[in-house]
């Protein structure tokens, strides 16, 4: 097994959020408002999608070598678990489901002259003998059985919750919205298994590689963004913001100093020029980034830190503020007048009282996070162009949307599943919101 730098920042991270949810479960505060999270219907939903692509994530962090067979190269679990997709490249492009390249050439047929038309696809709809007349009812046929997986699967997960918990709620709005979720998510996972096993269900890009798995790899890089850069800016933005807004005078003018400043720089020159002394530093220590793979993921890690560098003075200038007001209050001032150290004061007033903040923030901030790897990525100072990632992959649509006749879905597929993550942390976001804000009043 091979360990990245990001794959064990990835699990030190989810290590760190099962260990604070551990100790936190008996914390009214803390669970009172889970407590509603859990019984909203569009948070619940989101929830399930946001936990489905974290899987798919995590499942892309486990790495290890291939097998002599398939090249000896650094992999990933989804790798292995998806080599039809990762190790079937065409020639070039093919359109969604199609069985033919999707530009016409040079066709040399034995006993005949050569003549211009399009080339049958190595790997996609090969099984079939006649095109016209089977793909049809082969892919209803395929469809159908991902379909009856999907929700065989569903009814057992269903059945085995009523059984092992022996209870008959399934009214309530929590758990209907759950397994109403699953059995969309779930049958179109298999629906997209037993088609993507046959065919090309988004095409194919100018080099033949599957768009479908270039999709799905691109999940991680979102998620490591997303996490990663939450992981480097909030120690920052917790420790100088309480510290700003507690001591006051010089501590507080030092900090303000520092992040006026940072805001100061505009973000893309920060980035770009960070990049480009990463890319100067990997050139000049060769040997010591022999795999593009750990190449690519240094350079995914270097953009965390800028992004978690540059990204932390809003939250810091937030918590300052709340920091600011809590210093005031009756309970902080009595420990104050009793002698109770500093640190302490800290640790047990005004830390816990600042988490709903933080929380809300780092729900909040995460599918921006998402949005500017993309927007990076297109601009060509994101992550590593050997990176999926779906920027890359709008980056590559450029010239594919110049073309004719055009080439759409590499395009729609990143938009797709960008969307769909972002939109589910969006409204995830919501409701947590919703439920921490302290002003809200519950109907």
């Amino acid at each position: 097994m091979i360990i990245l730098w990001t794959d064990a920042l990835i699990f030190i991270l989810i290590s760190v959020a099962l260990i604070l949810l551990f100790n936190l479960r008996h914390q009214a505060h803390f669970t009172r408002p889970w407590h509603k999270v859990t019984h909203s219907r569009l948070g619940m939903a989101s929830c399930v999608f946001l936990l489905f692509f974290v899987a798919v994530g995590l499942l892309d962090s486990i790495h290890f070598k291939a097998p002599k067979t398939q090249g000896n190269e650094i992999i990933s679990a989804l790798d292995y678990w998806a080599t039809p997709l990762r190790m079937r490249q065409e020639k070039s492009y093919s359109a969604p489901f199609s069985a033919y390249l999707y530009s016409k050439e040079l066709l040399k047929v034995e006993g005949k002259s050569p003549e211009w038309g399009y080339r049958r696809l190595t790997y996609g709809a090969s099984h079939l003998k006649s095109v016209e007349r089977d793909k049809l009812s082969d892919i209803g046929q395929k469809t159908l059985i991902g379909l009856l997986k999907g929700v065989g699967v569903v009814a057992i997960l269903f059945y085995s919750y009523h059984w092992m918990l022996q209870i008959k709620y399934f009214s309530r709005p929590p758990v209907n919205i759950v397994f109403a979720t699953l059995l969309f998510l779930t049958p179109l996972g298999y629906i997209l298994l037993e088609l993507a096993s046959y065919y090309h269900v988004l095409g194919t890009d100018k080099v033949g590689e599957d768009v479908l798995y270039q999709a799905i790899k691109s999940i991680r890089t979102g998620l490591v963004i997303g996490a990663l850069t939450t992981l480097i800016m909030l120690p920052m933005a917790l420790v100088f913001g309480i510290l700003a807004g507690f001591f006051r005078g010089w501590v507080d003018d030092i900090i303000q100093y520092v992040y006026t400043t940072l805001n100061s720089i505009p973000g893309v020159l920060l980035i770009a020029a960070s990049i480009l002394m990463v890319q100067v530093y990997m050139a000049n220590h060769q040997e010591d980034f022999t795999s593009l793979v750990v190449r690519a993921d240094m350079r995914l890690l270097f953009l965390c830190l800028i992004l978690g560098v540059t990204s932390w003075t809003g939250l810091c200038r937030l918590l300052r503020a709340e920091t600011l007001k809590l210093r005031e209050m009756e309970y902080v001032q009595a420990a104050q007048a009793l002698g109770v150290p500093r640190y302490q004061i800290l640790y047990r007033h005004i830390l816990p009282n600042v988490m709903h903040i933080v929380l809300i923030s780092v729900v909040l901030d995460f599918s921006a996070l998402v949005l500017a790897e993309a927007v990076l990525s297109y601009v060509n100072i994101g992550v590593d162009p050997t990176t999926y990632s779906w920027g890359n992959m709008i980056n590559g649509a450029r010239l594919e949307m110049a073309r004719e006749p055009i080439v759409w879905w590499s395009l729609s597929a990143a938009f797709v599943f960008m969307f769909s993550l972002v939109l589910a942390a969006n409204l995830f976001a919501d409701t947590v919101r919703n439920a921490f804000d302290p002003r809200r009043v519950d109907s």
